[in-house]
């Protein structure tokens, strides 16, 4: 594959997770942040956010500036998940803001 076809590759990948998935874990973040549970539906969601993010690796390395992005996204990822879990043990409830 050429630079620039790789390059456009990456691009549109991680443009198509900020635009579609990103907003989507935000709003998941905000409920299990009110003490909601996760849906069947979330947690298909996360599973194919982990899917994804198995194909960021390659992309942080090659492209050094995606890094912080991909950081966050695996730190929004576990407290989404540490959240919903506190909310299933019966902890559920608004959080303090971090």
């Amino acid at each position: 594959m050429s630079k620039a076809k790789d390059d456009g590759t990456s691009q549109v990948l991680i443009e198509r997770f900020v635009e579609h998935r990103l907003p989507v874990l935000l709003e998941m973040k905000e409920r299990v942040d009110s003490g909601e549970p996760l849906s069947d539906g979330d947690i298909k969601i996360l599973s194919r956010v982990v899917e994804q993010e198995k194909g960021f690796g390659p992309v942080a390395e090659k492209y050094p500036e995606y890094k912080p992005m991909i950081a966050r996204l695996i730190d929004l990822y576990n407290d989404i998940t540490r959240r919903a879990l506190e909310n299933e043990k019966g902890g559920g409830g608004p959080s303090s803001p971090a």
